[in-house]
């Protein structure tokens, strides 16, 4: 918080975060933070880092630092676009500095900075547009049997059910598979959830509106990555195909883990 400064102190306040992603809260921004991303990792293969502002986010504008100069990467009136997902390459990977500078303020009242991040590998990467960098798992194409059973493995979700929805928007180019979910293999996080009144398990997933997903009968098995808390599709096989090309890699002895 701001407010727990010495009020003629100029210095800079230094916070080090230590995950590949998580969220700071900066209550009352007041001059400034430098925010150090120092994630505990021997290998530095995270070479993209990718902010998203929360909702409410006002108080202050957002730099990255890099070579001694600082460079804008959200403005307070960006801010507030909750969609707005700003990514950038890490110059050093081990190591990446945000400069957080407060907003002049006539008043004390209650303001918030707070924002979630991401350091991403280039593996999941496609350049500094996140609707893109996130869907490098969908790709638009159905997944080769090797992907399939490497999704199961190292997916951050993996659910069986069967399609209730498909919303389109197209202003943000995405689209929402609304799933009713018969069983949860693994979730990162509590996406699909237990609906109270009926009883019913679901969850919404995303997916880039180029990809023209459209609803169809019958059970599918779906995979995919979180990112900012949200659902993103990657393979989504029908399960009864993927059940013939599990059984089949099981018996070879080729299936990268068990399902």
């Amino acid at each position: 918080s701001g407010l727990s400064w010495e009020p003629r102190s100029r210095a800079v306040e230094q916070v080090h975060l230590r995950c590949t992603e998580g969220s700071l809260e900066w209550m009352y921004p007041a001059r400034a933070l430098r925010v150090v991303l120092e994630p505990n990792l021997s290998s530095a293969r995270h070479t993209t880092v990718c902010i998203k502002p929360a909702s409410d986010f006002q108080g202050a504008s957002i730099y990255v630092e890099r070579a001694g100069q600082l460079h804008l990467v959200v403005s307070e009136a960006e801010g507030a676009r909750s969609h707005h997902v700003s990514c950038f390459s890490a110059h050093t990977p081990q190591r990446v500095a945000l400069f957080l500078q407060a907003s002049p303020q006539r008043d004390i009242s209650r303001r918030m900075a707070s924002f979630q991040y991401e350091l991403l590998s280039n593996q999941s990467a496609a350049g500094p547009d996140f609707k893109k960098m996130a869907l490098v798992e969908a790709m638009c194409r159905p997944c080769d049997n090797v992907e399939l059973l490497m999704a199961i493995c190292s997916s951050d979700f993996v659910v069986k059910g069967s399609i209730r929805n498909v919303s389109h928007d197209s202003e943000n180019h995405m689209s929402q598979v609304d799933v009713s979910v018969q069983k949860v293999y693994r979730q990162k996080n509590r996406i699909f959830q237990q609906d109270e009144a009926s009883g019913e398990w679901r969850g919404p997933i995303r997916t880039l509106l180029q990809c023209k997903v459209k609803k169809g009968g019958g059970d599918f098995l779906f995979t995919g990555n979180e990112h900012f808390g949200e659902a993103w599709l990657g393979c989504a096989p029908r399960f009864k195909d993927f059940m013939f090309i599990y059984r089949a890699a099981r018996e070879r002895g080729a299936n990268p883990c068990e399902f």
